[in-house]
């Protein structure tokens, strides 16, 4: 029994690091998932994103878990010449890539921030919008009573999340083909972490019981498409915190590992330009 406890705990605080190593973009990952993941996977749901946001007519908006600005990018063309647009991560070299792809832009405000504790008052804003940021919030149920304290009455809070990694096809076919390279300890941060929060019932309870008055939800399908099967192999291995658990597991190993990914994938969808399909939930909650 002893032992039992002892591997438990052992087991516990390999997760919570996995967790928090979930969190840390740093180094070289910023400008690698700017690069490769989001012409990928997140532009085509920045642009979908970014039309719902900019029907709203929004005159304050605050954007959390803005990574690299690809939502920001999309969005801030479409908002009135009066509007408000504080642009929010808590990750500040994500943040400081997101302001350098940025032109000048005075009615943007740059501010590290963490979701789960907003620096903003009470009914600051007609809109939070976040894309694909909610998965990581270490406290989801704090993030969204956050999001509905700093909404004014009639706000809206628009967010999308990956659905089910089975449904996403590159990134399933990475984490197959890294299982090959790492059998007794195969790396799971994508299943883990970005297709993790997928069940749209626990969606909508979580949202309601942070306060929100209406749920609405969607999925919705897209395509994702490279020029060649290296392309998504390099995006998912050394543009996103996958890149952490394979060289955590054996030095030197990030280079064998993408090209066991650029592999498979070639074998699925062939050796030329590929493409397969991405899904997500588009979530909008008011107030």
């Amino acid at each position: 029994m002893a032992d039992s406890r002892a591997i438990q705990r052992t087991t516990n605080r390999r997760v919570r690091a996995m967790l928090e190593t979930d969190k840390v973009f740093a180094g070289s990952i910023p400008e690698n998932y700017d690069r490769h993941m989001v012409p990928l996977i997140f532009e085509p749901f920045a642009a979908n994103l970014a039309q719902r946001a900019a029907s709203l007519s929004p005159g304050a908006v605050l954007e959390t878990a803005a990574g690299t600005g690809v939502v920001t990018r999309a969005l801030a063309p479409r908002l009135s010449a009066a509007a408000r647009y504080v642009v929010t991560d808590l990750n500040q070299p994500m943040l400081d890539y997101a302001a350098s792809r940025q032109g000048p832009d005075s009615r943007i405000t740059w501010r590290q921030a963490d979701a789960l504790a907003l620096p903003s008052d009470d009914a600051a804003f007609d809109l939070v919008c976040c894309q694909f940021g909610a998965m990581f919030f270490p406290d989801r149920a704090r993030a969204y009573r956050e999001a509905r304290r700093v909404l004014k009455p009639g706000g809206h809070f628009l967010f999308s999340v990956w659905d089910r990694i089975e449904e996403n096809v590159f990134a399933d076919d990475v984490t197959n083909a890294l299982a090959r390279i790492f059998p007794d300890d195969p790396p799971r941060f994508l299943a883990r972490t970005p297709h993790g929060y997928h069940d749209t019932a626990l969606i909508r309870r979580e949202l309601l019981d942070a306060g929100f008055s209406r749920v609405a939800i969607e999925t919705r399908a897209e395509q994702s498409r490279a020029s060649s099967p290296r392309v998504p192999a390099i995006a998912y291995c050394q543009g996103t915190l996958l890149r952490n658990e394979i060289e955590a597991r054996e030095a030197g190993k990030l280079d064998a590992a993408t090209d066991c990914a650029a592999a498979v994938i070639a074998d699925r969808h062939g050796r030329g330009a590929v493409a397969a399909k991405i899904q997500a939930h588009v979530i909008v909650a008011m107030v």
